[in-house]
């Protein structure tokens, strides 16, 4: 039987912000935590596109955790138009799953990079008013997780955890690119 989220305990907001590496990895393990103890966990990611195979999906698949990529990648890959088409769209069902109160442990992956973009208006399609209201209403029982860089002081106000993950050393720097298992 499963260990669903202690009955009438307040849900956590954990942000995972900064400009290193390791943000959505850390909400990874946060999921592999609560999955072993039987915890319905669902994620859902903001840039990352449905057309890419990540490892994450393939190992998270076998264990019944939902991963959904919603975003059609990188900003400069796509157009404008492309991009609020898809983050409007990704709102939509994360409003829904999120608001259903069927998991323990949500994760709005890269939410936080998509909220900071500024090369197109994003307000009218990623309302920050209404992420904001989701983090305060959101099913009491619901642990909440907000990846990616530039989080919104608003969002880190929020939050009960802000870590902030910043370079200090990167492999990138010297020039290896990125690495399967790793990266992806």
């Amino acid at each position: 039987m499963p260990e669903r989220a202690e009955a009438g305990r307040q849900g956590l907001t954990l942000v995972y912000t900064g400009d290193g590496k390791g943000k959505t990895t850390a909400a990874l393990g946060l999921a592999l935590r609560a999955v072993g103890r039987g915890q319905r966990v669902g994620i859902w990611q903001f840039i990352k596109s449905p057309q890419r195979t990540y490892g994450e999906q393939l190992a998270l698949k076998k264990l019944g955790v939902e991963v959904r990529p919603l975003g059609v990648g990188f900003t400069w890959t796509k157009t404008p138009e492309e991009h609020r088409t898809a983050l409007a769209e990704a709102w939509m069902v994360v409003k829904e799953r999120v608001m259903s109160g069927e998991y323990d442990v949500a994760i709005l992956d890269e939410i936080n990079n998509a909220l900071a973009i500024t090369s197109f208006p994003i307000d009218d399609v990623l309302p920050r008013a209404e992420v904001l209201s989701l983090i305060e209403q959101r099913p009491k029982h619901t642990h909440l997780v907000l990846t990616g860089r530039n989080a919104l002081p608003e969002v880190m106000e929020r939050a009960d955890l802000v870590s902030r993950i910043e370079p200090v050393k990167h492999y990138y720097d010297a020039g290896v690119s990125a690495v399967k298992g790793i990266e992806f």
